[in-house]
């Protein structure tokens, strides 16, 4: 895809990040960034001092800038005990310590974005996480109103698991932030119906063997108890509902679509959905 801000075709190449790329490294930072980051950060970043990069370099670059950094990611490995996500990760006693990939920040040039490349940076990410036996996800945050971001992270397949309130505070204001999480090898939320039934996601079950497996997770005995009590509730909630229909006004409309009950009013909006990431 040609890019139009540019005079050539790119040929983009992905690196790690090294000790000659500190200068442009800081300079893309403080143009994509409302934050300032401490040198401290720029010199673990280019010398690998527990954080792990990835640059994006346009070997057709003219003007001997073939080498010079037009994209970035960061991350650093933690200790799931350690992290703000433990809660969403099932506990797997095999692992002594179990760890996790947080992108700490994402970039790219704005004359490169619509290129792809932060979705390959990002891949990048998730195949170093793969490669790690003990890691179980990459995580990371995304201020509220960075809906290019929110969306290529969906698009992407992590899962958007909470919303921060107050979490970044730039320029005298507070800002929402959404936690994204991508399960890595065979790590996943323990809310999941499958997270002790692993067999079922690895090798293929004849119709039988899924019925019983299912039967294990959803007991027939449990299930029959749910909708029994279900039906019931809604009897009795429509039998109040009718009996008081003449006694005063409803507040009740149909849904033309459905024929189902929907109140006319307290109607509350959901919050919108939506690492510092900077890209298009």
């Amino acid at each position: 895809m040609l890019n139009l801000k540019l005079s050539h075709n790119p040929l983009i190449q992905y690196r790690p990040i090294r000790t000659s790329d500190l200068e442009v490294l800081e300079k893309i930072h403080g143009d994509l960034f409302p934050i300032r980051y401490e040198s401290e950060f720029f010199q673990n970043v280019v010398n690998g001092r527990d954080i792990v990069s990835w640059g994006a370099v346009d070997r057709n670059r003219p003007n001997e800038q073939s080498d010079e950094l037009i994209g970035f990611v960061t991350a650093r490995t933690v200790l799931a005990k350690d992290s703000d996500i433990e809660e969403f990760l099932r506990y797997d006693s095999s692992r002594s310590e179990q760890t996790l990939i947080y992108i700490l920040t994402l970039g790219v040039a704005d004359s490169y974005r619509n290129l792809g490349i932060a979705s390959s940076l990002i891949r990048e990410v998730i195949k170093y996480a793969s490669n790690i036996p003990t890691c179980q996800a990459v995580y990371l945050h995304v201020i509220s109103y960075n809906n290019p971001a929110i969306y290529l992270y969906k698009k992407m397949s992590f899962q958007c698991v909470r919303r921060l309130s107050a979490f970044y505070f730039i320029n005298g204001q507070h800002y929402d932030a959404y936690l994204f999480i991508y399960y890595v090898n065979g790590g996943r939320s323990p809310c999941s119906p499958f997270f002790q039934h692993e067999d079922l996601l690895e090798r293929p079950l004849s119709k039988s063997a899924v019925a019983n497996s299912w039967a294990t997770i959803f007991p027939r005995e449990l299930i029959k108890l749910i909708v029994t009590g279900a039906k019931s509730g809604f009897r009795m909630v429509a039998a109040k509902l009718w009996r008081k229909e003449d006694r005063k006004p409803s507040k009740w409309s149909k849904c033309k679509e459905s024929g189902s009950l929907l109140p006319t009013k307290h109607n509350k909006r959901m919050p919108t959905e939506g690492a510092l990431s900077q890209f298009v």
